[in-house]
């Protein structure tokens, strides 16, 4: 279609959406020189995680895993985009209002910066406010190319006159000027700057894209100092290191869960849109708070001067569903948090300490709130700089995380931390507590089938069931699975690496022909038996027992 022939409110569309598009490019450029975090959409991303209800967050995680943040900014950018689109429209008829509208999600955008936990400065709103001033100023430009509607009224005194006829002309085809009609919106336009309008805007398209990629550059290369400093790294040999783990404890049975978990596959849930990338050699962790008789700050160098342990500890999240993924083994290699502790003079509250919460605070702002008497009690609760014998992931927490047996993650793993404060539990409620959230929250018993998987259609005959069962510092005693209504029946354990990690189990079931039910469960080692009663994910965890719906085939 010619140009010229293009509706008038789908250039002002086009303009919204080139406008939108130079309001995020020059805002990711502005970032680079204020900090990743405070661009627009990991603003307003961060914001709406903050805000966003408990139970909505926990079946965001069920339903998209590891990429509920990348289907959070997803959706973010199509509202943007679906909003240039009306503003663009709406300024074909109020110009100003329209590029006022795009200022003012720049605002929205500057506040979320500046309201999120990790903001020291009013620097962070900088970004959005300026890439909302160029997309404003834009969009008003655009628009004026297109120039100004013509709208003409018909003469109703004129002979046949009406809505939609054109102007009666005289016999000899001369126009006649005592009648006049409406223009229709192709024709109002038919005067534009065709020419102008379509350089101006392959000049904002082209300038924008030179922006972003600038911009991307530029907050890419802020992270090749942390990633130099991680390649850099050589982790010393642990002063106490992990025990070989036990032969037969890794079951080969196909389908089970690795009782080792890559670092590559295990699980990853936090509320960090842009995982933080911190150079090891300027972090820090500071130390301080109720009951700190000796405040300290140590670097990433005074923690591998240390004494280092190794030890492997399965950690879980909170959010997992009965059955579910968010469960990995990995070994740790770190210092005792209670060494750290004791060094900085603080006692356990069951020894008189005046503090029995320990909050830990992460680049990013994030808060983690932890009994001090689970820490300091004996288990090997680590601030952890290594993970499955390599320097910690990026995603799982370099330089520096917390790793604590037999908690669950959102009171314990903290992860790139950068401050330790001792309080109490009545004196401040973290991040998640704030959103309803259990303030303590020990590790519930749980096993889970991994093969067989759901309506799967195994052979009739001997069908190896099996899979893995948890109770951190506990351990697990007894694994028994039940087929439909049947009688439980114990299932072979593998043997147990240590009490802090998860166990695999094994059952070899004489399948019949036909739709069965496959359920499991497991007893920890104090005797006490997982509970049938399901739980959701929220205050403190899920419970029930696991089950699989299969069909033999003959």
């Amino acid at each position: 279609m010619p140009l010229a022939r293009v509706p008038r409110l789908a250039l002002g569309a086009l303009s919204g959406l080139l406008a939108g598009y130079a309001a995020l490019t020059v805002a990711e450029l502005v970032s680079a020189a204020v900090r990743p975090e405070s661009g627009p959409i990991v603003a307003v991303g961060g914001a709406a995680i903050d805000r966003t209800p408990s139970g909505v967050k926990d079946w965001a995680i069920r339903q998209f895993g590891t990429n509920d943040k990348l289907v959070l900014q997803l959706g973010i950018l199509a509202v943007l985009t679906l909003l240039a689109l009306v503003l663009g429209i709406v300024a074909t008829r109020w110009r100003l209002i329209g590029s006022l509208g795009v200022l003012a999600f720049g605002v929205v955008g500057a506040l979320s910066a500046v309201s999120r936990p990790d903001s020291t400065s009013l620097q962070d709103a900088l970004p959005s406010m300026v890439g909302a001033l160029a997309g404003a100023g834009l969009l008003y430009w655009l628009i004026g190319r297109l120039g100004t509607p013509r709208h003409r009224t018909m003469s109703t005194d004129s002979p046949g006159a009406g809505p939609g006829r054109t102007a009666r002309t005289g016999t000899d085809g001369a126009h006649d000027p005592s009648v006049s009609s409406p223009v229709s919106p192709r024709a109002a336009s038919a005067g534009w700057d065709r020419r102008g309008f379509v350089l101006a805007a392959t000049a904002a398209a082209a300038t924008s894209t030179g922006a972003g990629l600038i911009g991307r550059a530029l907050n890419g290369s802020e992270g090749q100092n942390a990633v130099a400093s991680r390649k850099s790294v050589v982790l010393p040999a642990p002063s106490s290191p992990a025990a070989p783990v036990p032969k037969g404890a890794a079951l080969r049975i196909a389908g089970i869960s690795p009782f080792m978990t890559p670092s590559d596959d295990f699980y990853r849930v936090d509320t960090a849109l842009v995982v933080p990338k911190v150079d090891a050699t300027s972090w820090r962790l500071r130390i301080h708070g109720k009951g700190v008789a000796r405040e300290r700050t140590i670097s990433f160098d005074d923690v591998l001067k240390m004494p280092l342990i190794e030890r492997d500890i399965t950690l879980t999240c909170v959010s997992n569903e009965v059955g579910g993924p968010y469960v990995g083994n990995a070994r740790w290699i770190g210092v005792r948090l209670a060494d750290l502790l004791q060094e900085c003079g603080v006692t356990a509250p069951s020894k008189g300490g005046p503090a029995d919460q320990l909050v830990a605070r992460s680049v990013d702002g994030m808060t983690i709130g932890s009994p001090v008497e689970d820490v300091m009690d004996g288990r090997d609760a680590l601030l952890a700089v290594g993970m499955n014998g390599r320097p910690l992931p990026f995603e799982h927490g370099f330089p520096a995380r917390m790793v604590v047996p037999g908690l669950y993650g959102y009171v314990s793993a903290c992860k790139w931390i950068e401050d330790i404060e001792l309080t109490t539990f009545d004196a401040y409620d973290s991040y998640w507590v704030k959103r309803d959230w259990a303030q303590r929250a020990p590790i519930k018993t749980q096993s889970r089938i991994d093969t067989p998987k759901p309506f799967g259609r195994p052979k009739a005959g001997t069908v190896m069931v099996a899979g893995v069962a948890w109770a951190q510092h506990r351990g697990i005693e007894k694994v028994e699975l039940r087929v439909d209504d049947g009688a439980w029946h114990e299932a072979r354990l593998a043997a147990q690496d240590t009490r802090d990690t998860w166990r695999q189990w094994s059952y070899a079931w004489d399948a019949t022909k036909g739709n069965h039910t496959l359920t499991v469960r497991a007893t920890d080692s104090t005797g006490e038996p997982q509970t049938e009663k399901r739980t959701p994910t929220i205050p403190d965890g899920a419970s029930g027992w696991h089950s699989v719906v299969v069909t033999v085939e003959g």
